[in-house]
Protein backbone atom coordinates (compact mmCIF):
# COMPACT_ATOMS: atom_id res chain seq x y z
CA UNK A 1 0.00 0.00 0.00
CA UNK A 2 2.74 2.30 1.07
CA UNK A 3 4.42 1.52 -2.07
CA UNK A 4 0.95 2.58 -3.90
CA UNK A 5 0.97 5.91 -2.15
CA UNK A 6 4.47 6.59 -2.67
CA UNK A 7 4.33 5.93 -6.71
CA UNK A 8 1.37 8.04 -6.48
CA UNK A 9 3.02 11.36 -4.96
CA UNK A 10 6.01 10.57 -6.93
CA UNK A 11 3.69 10.55 -10.06
CA UNK A 12 1.72 14.06 -9.07
CA UNK A 13 4.80 16.01 -8.25
CA UNK A 14 6.50 15.03 -11.52
CA UNK A 15 2.63 16.23 -13.45
CA UNK A 16 2.91 19.34 -11.39
CA UNK A 17 6.53 20.25 -12.27
CA UNK A 18 5.93 19.63 -16.07
CA UNK A 19 2.93 21.75 -15.66
CA UNK A 20 4.28 24.95 -13.86
CA UNK A 21 7.65 24.97 -16.07
CA UNK A 22 5.56 24.83 -19.49
CA UNK A 23 3.61 27.72 -18.06
CA UNK A 24 6.94 29.52 -17.00
CA UNK A 25 7.91 28.88 -20.70
CA UNK A 26 5.07 30.40 -21.81
CA UNK A 27 5.39 33.89 -19.59
CA UNK A 28 8.61 33.82 -20.43
CA UNK A 29 7.88 34.34 -24.38
CA UNK A 30 4.91 36.82 -23.05
CA UNK A 31 8.02 38.94 -21.50
CA UNK A 32 9.76 39.00 -24.46
CA UNK A 33 7.19 39.81 -26.77
CA UNK A 34 6.03 42.75 -24.61
CA UNK A 35 9.56 43.89 -24.51
CA UNK A 36 9.86 43.73 -28.07
CA UNK A 37 6.78 45.63 -28.41
CA UNK A 38 8.07 47.87 -26.03
CA UNK A 39 11.39 48.63 -27.55
CA UNK A 40 8.99 48.81 -31.39
CA UNK A 41 6.82 51.68 -29.58
CA UNK A 42 9.72 53.77 -27.97
CA UNK A 43 11.33 53.40 -31.49
CA UNK A 44 7.91 54.93 -33.12
CA UNK A 45 7.50 57.27 -30.37
CA UNK A 46 10.85 58.96 -30.87
CA UNK A 47 9.89 58.91 -34.63
CA UNK A 48 6.69 60.98 -33.93
CA UNK A 49 8.36 62.93 -31.54
CA UNK A 50 11.14 64.13 -34.26
CA UNK A 51 8.26 64.62 -37.02
CA UNK A 52 6.31 66.56 -34.62
CA UNK A 53 9.49 68.67 -33.69
CA UNK A 54 9.59 69.47 -37.10
CA UNK A 55 6.15 70.17 -37.88
CA UNK A 56 6.49 72.65 -34.88
CA UNK A 57 9.18 74.38 -36.48
CA UNK A 58 7.42 74.73 -40.19
CA UNK A 59 4.61 75.89 -38.03
CA UNK A 60 6.88 78.09 -36.64
CA UNK A 61 8.89 79.14 -40.15
CA UNK A 62 5.15 79.90 -41.74
CA UNK A 63 4.06 82.24 -39.17
CA UNK A 64 7.30 84.13 -39.22
CA UNK A 65 6.83 84.21 -42.98
CA UNK A 66 2.98 85.53 -42.31
CA UNK A 67 4.39 87.90 -40.12
CA UNK A 68 6.53 89.09 -42.75
CA UNK A 69 3.94 89.51 -45.38
CA UNK A 70 1.70 91.11 -43.53
CA UNK A 71 4.40 93.98 -42.40
CA UNK A 72 5.51 93.67 -46.49
CA UNK A 73 1.57 94.72 -47.05
CA UNK A 74 1.22 97.10 -45.00
CA UNK A 75 4.56 98.77 -46.30
CA UNK A 76 3.04 98.37 -50.01
CA UNK A 77 -0.40 100.05 -49.32
CA UNK A 78 1.21 102.59 -47.62
CA UNK A 79 4.15 103.04 -50.99
CA UNK A 80 1.40 102.44 -52.80
CA UNK A 81 0.42 106.09 -52.24
CA UNK A 82 3.38 107.33 -53.88
CA UNK A 83 3.79 104.74 -56.92
CA UNK A 84 2.33 104.50 -60.06
CA UNK A 85 0.76 101.46 -62.00
CA UNK A 86 -0.40 100.57 -65.50
CA UNK A 87 -3.10 98.64 -66.77
CA UNK A 88 -3.23 95.57 -68.80
CA UNK A 89 -3.81 98.47 -72.27
CA UNK A 90 -0.82 100.01 -70.45
CA UNK A 91 -2.56 102.92 -69.75
CA UNK A 92 -0.92 104.78 -66.37
CA UNK A 93 -3.21 104.55 -63.39
CA UNK A 94 -1.69 106.91 -60.32
CA UNK A 95 -1.72 106.74 -57.04
CA UNK A 96 -3.73 109.07 -54.29
CA UNK A 97 -0.62 111.09 -53.97
CA UNK A 98 0.58 111.37 -57.42
CA UNK A 99 -2.98 112.18 -57.99
CA UNK A 100 -3.66 114.60 -55.79
CA UNK A 101 -0.11 116.48 -57.09
CA UNK A 102 -0.98 116.50 -60.78
CA UNK A 103 -4.70 118.26 -60.08
CA UNK A 104 -2.94 120.99 -58.28
CA UNK A 105 -0.28 121.02 -61.21
CA UNK A 106 -3.67 121.23 -63.59
CA UNK A 107 -5.38 123.57 -61.52
CA UNK A 108 -3.11 126.51 -62.12
CA UNK A 109 -3.64 126.01 -66.04
CA UNK A 110 -5.80 127.92 -67.30
CA UNK A 111 -8.86 126.19 -68.66
CA UNK A 112 -8.47 126.63 -72.03
CA UNK A 113 -5.48 124.73 -72.21
CA UNK A 114 -7.37 121.59 -70.42
CA UNK A 115 -10.16 121.63 -73.08
CA UNK A 116 -9.08 119.30 -75.05
CA UNK A 117 -7.67 116.91 -72.52
CA UNK A 118 -9.51 113.79 -72.23
CA UNK A 119 -7.27 110.84 -70.86
CA UNK A 120 -4.34 111.16 -67.98
CA UNK A 121 -1.75 111.27 -70.98
CA UNK A 122 -3.24 113.92 -72.27
CA UNK A 123 -3.39 116.30 -69.20
CA UNK A 124 0.18 115.14 -68.67
CA UNK A 125 1.49 116.51 -72.10
CA UNK A 126 -0.63 119.46 -71.47
CA UNK A 127 0.80 120.32 -68.00
CA UNK A 128 4.37 119.83 -69.65
CA UNK A 129 3.34 122.10 -72.73
CA UNK A 130 1.99 124.56 -71.04
CA UNK A 131 5.43 124.68 -68.69
CA UNK A 132 7.69 125.12 -71.86
CA UNK A 133 5.36 127.91 -73.64
CA UNK A 134 5.94 129.56 -70.19
CA UNK A 135 9.51 129.05 -70.36
CA UNK A 136 10.21 130.26 -73.95
CA UNK A 137 8.19 133.50 -73.34
CA UNK A 138 9.82 134.20 -69.74
CA UNK A 139 13.18 133.76 -71.71
CA UNK A 140 12.40 135.81 -74.94
CA UNK A 141 12.97 133.02 -77.30
CA UNK A 142 10.99 134.16 -80.04
CA UNK A 143 11.39 137.44 -79.84
CA UNK A 144 13.51 137.41 -83.11
CA UNK A 145 12.90 137.66 -86.41
CA UNK A 146 15.49 134.82 -87.04
CA UNK A 147 13.48 132.39 -84.97
CA UNK A 148 10.13 130.92 -85.28
CA UNK A 149 8.79 129.30 -82.62
CA UNK A 150 6.16 126.50 -83.43
CA UNK A 151 4.56 124.79 -80.93
CA UNK A 152 2.28 121.80 -81.86
CA UNK A 153 0.41 120.03 -78.74
CA UNK A 154 2.86 119.36 -77.19
CA UNK A 155 6.63 119.25 -78.94
CA UNK A 156 7.65 122.55 -79.19
CA UNK A 157 9.86 123.30 -82.48
CA UNK A 158 11.78 126.23 -82.50
CA UNK A 159 13.51 126.79 -85.90
CA UNK A 160 16.81 129.03 -85.86
CA UNK A 161 18.18 130.56 -89.21
CA UNK A 162 21.64 129.45 -90.11
CA UNK A 163 22.55 133.28 -90.58
CA UNK A 164 22.21 133.33 -86.61
CA UNK A 165 23.77 130.18 -85.97
CA UNK A 166 27.06 129.72 -88.65
CA UNK A 167 28.99 131.48 -90.95
CA UNK A 168 28.49 130.81 -94.39
CA UNK A 169 29.33 126.93 -95.13
CA UNK A 170 30.99 126.18 -91.82
CA UNK A 171 29.66 124.21 -88.90
CA UNK A 172 31.61 126.62 -86.05
CA UNK A 173 29.07 128.22 -84.12
CA UNK A 174 28.99 131.99 -84.38
CA UNK A 175 29.43 133.92 -80.87
CA UNK A 176 25.54 135.55 -81.82
CA UNK A 177 24.30 132.26 -81.10
CA UNK A 178 25.69 132.05 -77.70
CA UNK A 179 22.87 134.25 -76.40
CA UNK A 180 20.13 132.35 -78.11
CA UNK A 181 21.99 128.87 -76.72
CA UNK A 182 22.10 130.30 -73.03
CA UNK A 183 18.32 130.86 -72.81
CA UNK A 184 17.89 127.73 -74.76
CA UNK A 185 19.53 125.72 -72.28
CA UNK A 186 17.72 127.71 -69.13
CA UNK A 187 14.30 126.72 -70.57
CA UNK A 188 15.90 122.77 -70.94
CA UNK A 189 17.24 122.80 -67.83
CA UNK A 190 14.35 123.87 -65.84
CA UNK A 191 12.42 121.42 -67.39
CA UNK A 192 14.24 118.14 -66.79
CA UNK A 193 10.89 115.98 -68.07
CA UNK A 194 11.92 116.80 -72.01
CA UNK A 195 14.42 115.77 -74.62
CA UNK A 196 15.47 118.03 -77.20
CA UNK A 197 16.58 117.19 -80.58
CA UNK A 198 18.57 119.56 -82.40
CA UNK A 199 17.98 118.82 -86.14
CA UNK A 200 20.20 120.21 -88.78
CA UNK A 201 18.93 121.45 -92.60
CA UNK A 202 21.18 122.75 -95.40
CA UNK A 203 19.97 123.99 -98.86
CA UNK A 204 20.31 121.93 -102.38
CA UNK A 205 23.68 123.45 -102.86
CA UNK A 206 25.99 120.67 -102.60
CA UNK A 207 29.48 121.78 -100.71
CA UNK A 208 32.49 119.45 -100.93
CA UNK A 209 35.80 120.61 -98.76
CA UNK A 210 38.74 119.26 -96.80
CA UNK A 211 36.33 118.98 -93.92
CA UNK A 212 32.97 118.92 -95.19
CA UNK A 213 31.94 115.84 -97.50
CA UNK A 214 28.80 117.02 -98.51
CA UNK A 215 25.46 118.47 -97.02
CA UNK A 216 24.84 115.05 -95.50
CA UNK A 217 27.77 115.37 -93.42
CA UNK A 218 27.44 119.79 -92.84
CA UNK A 219 24.21 119.38 -91.31
CA UNK A 220 25.04 116.62 -88.97
CA UNK A 221 28.41 118.53 -88.20
CA UNK A 222 25.76 121.62 -87.23
CA UNK A 223 23.70 119.61 -84.81
CA UNK A 224 26.42 117.93 -82.73
CA UNK A 225 28.53 121.88 -82.65
CA UNK A 226 25.20 122.52 -81.25
CA UNK A 227 24.77 119.54 -79.06
CA UNK A 228 28.34 119.91 -77.58
CA UNK A 229 28.06 123.83 -76.67
CA UNK A 230 24.75 123.15 -75.02
CA UNK A 231 26.56 120.19 -73.02
CA UNK A 232 30.04 121.87 -72.15
CA UNK A 233 29.18 125.60 -72.02
CA UNK A 234 25.72 125.34 -70.57
CA UNK A 235 25.52 122.08 -68.65
CA UNK A 236 23.20 120.29 -70.77
CA UNK A 237 22.23 116.47 -69.57
CA UNK A 238 24.10 115.03 -72.34
CA UNK A 239 21.66 111.93 -72.54
CA UNK A 240 18.88 114.12 -72.97
CA UNK A 241 20.56 115.47 -76.02
CA UNK A 242 19.75 114.16 -79.60
CA UNK A 243 22.03 115.54 -82.56
CA UNK A 244 20.31 114.88 -86.33
CA UNK A 245 21.14 115.80 -89.84
CA UNK A 246 18.46 115.98 -92.72
CA UNK A 247 20.95 117.19 -95.22
CA UNK A 248 18.77 119.05 -98.31
CA UNK A 249 15.78 116.96 -98.00
CA UNK A 250 13.35 118.34 -95.80
CA UNK A 251 13.58 121.80 -97.27
CA UNK A 252 10.68 124.62 -96.55
CA UNK A 253 10.24 126.07 -100.01
CA UNK A 254 12.00 125.02 -103.03
CA UNK A 255 15.37 126.07 -103.66
CA UNK A 256 15.12 128.40 -106.65
CA UNK A 257 16.17 131.61 -105.30
CA UNK A 258 18.32 133.26 -102.57
CA UNK A 259 16.33 134.20 -100.54
CA UNK A 260 14.39 130.36 -100.32
CA UNK A 261 17.60 129.15 -99.69
CA UNK A 262 18.20 131.28 -96.93
CA UNK A 263 14.96 129.76 -95.29
CA UNK A 264 16.33 126.07 -96.10
CA UNK A 265 19.48 126.48 -94.34
CA UNK A 266 18.45 126.54 -90.88
CA UNK A 267 18.73 124.22 -87.24
CA UNK A 268 15.76 122.93 -85.82
CA UNK A 269 15.37 122.64 -82.15
CA UNK A 270 12.27 119.82 -81.04
CA UNK A 271 11.78 120.03 -77.58
CA UNK A 272 10.05 117.22 -77.04
CA UNK A 273 8.18 115.64 -73.29
CA UNK A 274 9.18 112.52 -72.10
CA UNK A 275 6.11 111.53 -70.00
CA UNK A 276 8.69 108.32 -68.39
CA UNK A 277 10.85 111.06 -67.17
CA UNK A 278 7.82 113.27 -66.25
CA UNK A 279 6.53 110.53 -63.58
CA UNK A 280 9.53 109.27 -61.94
CA UNK A 281 10.43 112.88 -61.10
CA UNK A 282 6.53 113.16 -59.66
CA UNK A 283 7.02 110.14 -57.67
CA UNK A 284 10.61 111.32 -56.13
CA UNK A 285 8.87 114.84 -55.68
CA UNK A 286 6.28 112.87 -53.63
CA UNK A 287 9.02 110.58 -51.66
CA UNK A 288 10.91 113.87 -50.77
CA UNK A 289 8.05 115.87 -49.39
CA UNK A 290 6.54 112.65 -47.49
CA UNK A 291 10.43 112.33 -45.92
Amino acid sequence: MMKRILALIIVTTLVTSCVSKKKYVLLEEDLMETKGDLQKTTVEKEALEAKFAKIEKRVEEYNTQINSLQSDNSNLQESNKQKMDFTADNSVVMSENMKANLDATLAKLPPEELAGAKTLKDSMNVAISYHLKQSISDNNIENDSEIDVNIDQTVVMISVADSLLFNSGSYDVSRNAHSLLSKLAQVINAEPSIDVMIEGHTDSKGIHTETIVDNWDLSVKRSTAIVRLLQNKYKVDPSRLIPSGRSSYVPLTDNSSYKNRARNRRTNIIIMPNLNKFFALMAQEEVVSLD
